[in-house]
C-alpha cells in the first residue's frame, strides 16, 4: 500500500528503467530514449556517470572493433572517445588489417562529463540517484522497480547494468568492506530480488592498479610512448576534433619487485582464499603474473595520464590486492617510481554476476520477460564489451515493448554478435574479454569496415539519421569506384617505374594493372600514388583508399572466409523448437543432454558451439530435426 501511495504522488511511470550509468547503462538509456521510450536512468552516484574506474582508455586489440561497431549502429562510445582523447594510437599498424587496433587514451573527467551532458540534454531520459533494491514481476513480466527508500517506479522493461556494484566487496590486503568501487557504495538488495525470481547468481573478481602523483615520477628513466602523427578516429562522421596529444611511458618490474611480492603473498586475499570469485584471465594482478609466469624476469608497466586537469596517473599492468604499504614498496622498485607518492591504492573487488546462459541472444532473461542484462553483470570485463551489450539491450528493450523482431547479430556479422553468442552459449567461468582470436571470421570483421557491415542496420532501427546514412552511402560508392579504377588502370614496365619499385624490393617485366600490383605484399596504396601520377591527382580520401586496398590485397582470403560463413549458415537453417525435450532423445550422451537443456540453443549452429557437444551429437540432432522426430516438453 505504501509503494502505491508514494508512486501515485510522484507519478513515477516510465517505459524502461536502466539500472546503472556506466558504459553499458549510458548506451542502453540513449538508444531507448532516441527510439522514443521514456527512460529512468538510476545510478548510485550521479557524479560517476560513464566513469572509467580502471584504465582511462577506449579501444585496443579487438575492443576497437567493438567501438567502431557501436558507432556504426548509432551508439555513442566512439563519439565520446573522439571528443575527449589525449592520445590516439593505432596498435599493430605493421600487421594485417584483422588485428590492427585503435586505442584512445582518454581524459577521464572529460569523458564522464561528455556522457553526463549528453544524457541530460537527451529528451526522454530522467536521471535519478538511487539504489534499486527490488524488481516487481507479475505473470512473468517486469512491471516495476523499487529503490532503497521504498519508492516504486512503474516500468514495462528493465535493463540491469550494475557493473561491479552488485553486492560488491573491496579487498586491500586482508581488509575488506562493502563497495562496488573505491569511494562508492555497493548495490545491496537487488541480488536477493533476482534470486527470488529464479535467476542464478555467481561471483567474479576484478581489480585495478594504484594511482600515483605524476610530480613524484622521474620520466627520464622511462621509455616514451607517443601518439600517432596521422590520426585515426572511431566515429564515421566527418570533421573529427584534432587535439594535442600527450605521451604515455613504459617502465618494467624487476627481481626486487618480484621478491617483495613473493614475500607478501600471505597478505594477499586472493592467495589466502578470501576471494571466491575468479579473476580475469587476460588481465591478471601483478602478484598473479609473478606466480604464474615465474620464469619472466620482468613485466611491462605503462604510465598513463588520467587527464589534463589532474596530476593523477594510472599504473597500467600493476593491479593488486596486496596491502597498501606493500604496494608502495613494490612501486618504488620500478625505474622512475623510486619516490612515487600513491594517491589511491590498488584494490580487488568481488561482485555478483548473472551467468549469461540464462539470457537469449537479445540479452533478455529467459525467466522474466522484459528484463535485460548488459555489461559486467553478464560476466564480461571491459568498457567496450559493456557498451556494446548496453546498446543491444537498449535496442531490444524497445523492440520488446513494441512487439518487434529482436536484434540478434550473428557471429559472421560482427564482434558484437560473437561476444553475445559466446556469453549466451558458453558457460563463462572468468570475466570475458573480447579477443580477435575469438572470432573465426576476423578478416571479415575488421574495424575499418564496421560501417559497411552495420550502418544499414543502425539506419533501419532508427539510430543512424539520414544525413549520416547518406555519408555512408557516398563512401561505399567511392570505395566501389576506386576498386574498379584500380582494376582498369595500368603502370608501364619502364625504367621510371622500376626505379621506384626497386626502392621497395620489387620489379615488373610487363605493364601491370594497379590492382594486380597492389596484391604484392611490399606494395601499398601510397606506393601506387608514387608510381601513378593520376592516382596522386585524384586525392582519394584515406578512409576510401585504405578499405579499397584491403579488399584488393586480401581478396582471396576474404572469399575463403565468405565461403566459411556460407557453410556455417547451413547449420543456422536448422531451427530447434523451443519446447524440445532433450532428455528424451536417444543416442546422445547424458552430459550432452544436460548441456543442451541448460543452454537451450535456438539453432544447430549454436548447439555446435556449446562446450562438450560433439559433432556426432549434432548429426543425431540434425537427423531428428530433418524427420521432425522430436519430443515436446509438457
Amino acid at each position: 500500500m505504501l509503494y502505491n501511495t508514494i508512486m501515485n504522488y510522484l507519478n513515477n511511470k516510465y517505459d524502461v528503467i536502466v539500472v546503472g550509468a556506466g558504459h553499458a547503462g549510458c548506451e542502453a538509456a540513449l538508444s531507448c530514449a532516441r527510439l522514443g521510450l521514456k527512460v529512468l536512468l538510476a545510478t548510485l552516484n550521479i557524479d560517476n556517470i560513464a566513469l572509467q574506474p580502471c584504465n582511462p582508455a577506449i579501444g585496443g586489440p579487438a575492443k576497437s572493433t567493438l567501438v567502431r561497431e557501436i558507432a556504426a549502429l548509432g551508439g555513442e562510445m566512439g563519439e565520446a572517445a573522439d571528443a575527449t582523447y589525449i592520445q590516439m594510437k593505432m596498435l599493430n599498424s605493421s600487421k594485417g588489417p584483422a588485428v590492427r587496433a585503435l586505442r584512445a587514451q582518454s581524459d577521464k573527467k572529460e569523458y564522464s562529463d561528455y556522457m553526463r551532458h549528453l544524457l541530460e540534454k537527451t529528451n526522454n531520459i530522467y536521471l535519478r540517484q538511487a539504489c534499486i533494491t527490488d524488481l516487481i514481476v507479475k505473470d512473468g513480466e517486469i512491471t516495476g522497480a523499487v529503490d532503497e527508500f521504498g519508492i516504486e517506479y512503474s516500468v514495462r522493461a528493465a535493463v540491469l547494468t550494475t557493473g561491479t556494484s552488485l553486492a560488491g566487496k573491496i579487498f586491500v590486503g586482508l581488509k575488506s568492506y562493502s563497495a562496488g568501487r573505491l569511494g562508492e557504495q555497493a548495490a545491496i538488495g537487488l541480488s536477493d530480488s533476482l534470486r527470488k525470481l529464479g535467476i542464478n547468481l555467481k561471483k567474479l573478481k576484478t581489480g585495478t592498479p594504484p594511482r600515483v602523483d605524476s610530480r613524484t615520477i622521474d620520466y627520464s628513466k622511462m621509455e616514451i610512448q607517443p601518439g600517432d602523427e596521422v590520426l585515426n578516429f572511431y566515429s564515421f562522421k566527418p570533421n573529427r576534433p584534432v587535439r594535442k596529444q600527450y605521451p604515455c611511458y613504459l617502465t618494467r618490474t624487476n627481481e626486487e619487485t618480484h621478491n617483495i611480492i613473493r614475500a607478501n603473498l600471505d597478505k594477499s586475499p586472493m592467495f589466502q582464499g578470501l576471494i571466491q570469485g575468479v579473476g580475469p584471465r587476460y588481465c591478471p594482478s601483478i602478484e598473479d603474473k609473478v606466480v604464474r609466469f615465474h620464469e619472466n624476469p620482468s613485466h611491462h608497466i605503462f604510465i598513463e595520464p588520467e587527464g589534463l586537469g589532474t596530476y593523477e596517473v594510472y599504473i597500467q599492468g600493476f593491479s593488486s590486492s596486496l596491502p597498501a604499504d606493500v604496494q608502495i614498496k613494490m612501486l618504488r622498485t620500478l625505474p622512475g617510481l623510486e619516490k612515487a607518492h600513491v594517491i589511491k591504492p590498488a584494490y580487488a573487488v568481488e561482485y555478483d554476476y548473472v551467468p549469461a546462459i540464462q539470457t537469449t541472444h537479445s540479452l533478455m532473461s529467459k525467466q522474466v520477460k522484459g528484463l535485460f542484462f548488459a555489461g559486467q553483470i553478464n560476466g564480461t570485463s571491459g568498457y567496450e564489451e559493456a557498451a556494446a551489450q548496453g546498446l543491444i539491450a537498449g535496442i531490444n528493450a524497445f523492440n520488446y515493448l513494441n512487439h518487434s523482431e529482436m536484434l540478434e547479430l550473428s557471429r559472421s556479422s560482427s564482434y558484437i554478435g560473437t561476444l553475445i553468442d559466446d556469453l549466451v552459449t558458453k558457460d563463462i567461468q572468468d570475466p570475458y574479454r573480447m579477443l580477435t582470436s575469438r572470432s573465426e571470421y576476423r578478416l571479415l570483421l575488421r574495424q575499418d569496415n564496421a560501417d559497411e557491415r552495420l550502418t544499414p542496420i543502425g539506419h533501419k532501427i532508427g539510430l543512424v539519421d539520414e544525413a549520416q546514412f547518406n555519408i555512408f552511402k557516398i563512401k561505399q560508392e567511392n570505395i566501389a569506384k576506386e576498386i574498379a579504377r584500380l582494376k582498369e588502370e595500368k603502370v608501364p614496365a619502364n625504367d621510371d617505374t622500376n626505379s621506384i619499385l626497386a626502392k621497395y624490393g620489387e620489379h615488373i617485366d610487363r605493364g601491370m594493372k594497379l590492382a594486380e600490383l597492389l596484391k604484392r605484399p611490399n606494395i601499398t596504396y601510397n606506393i601506387i600514388k608514387e608510381l601513378h601520377p593520376q592516382t596522386q591527382k585524384l586525392n582519394i580520401s584515406r578512409d576510401v583508399y585504405e578499405q579499397a586496398e584491403v579488399m584488393i590485397k586480401y581478396d582471396g582470403y576474404l572469399k575463403r572466409q565468405e565461403f566459411q560463413v556460407e557453410q556455417a549458415g547451413k547449420l543456422d537453417k536448422f531451427k530447434i523448437p523451443e519446447n524440445i525435450d532433450y532428455m528424451s532423445i536417444e543416442h546422445i550422451s547424458s552430459e550432452t543432454k544436460e548441456k543442451l537443456n541448460k543452454i537451450r540453443p535456438k539453432t544447430l549452429a549454436q548447439a555446435s558451439r556449446i562446450g562438450g557437444v560433439k559433432p556426432a551429437d549434432i548429426s543425431v540432432l540434425m537427423v531428428i530435426l530433418e524427420k521432425h522426430q522430436f519430443a515436446i516438453k509438457n
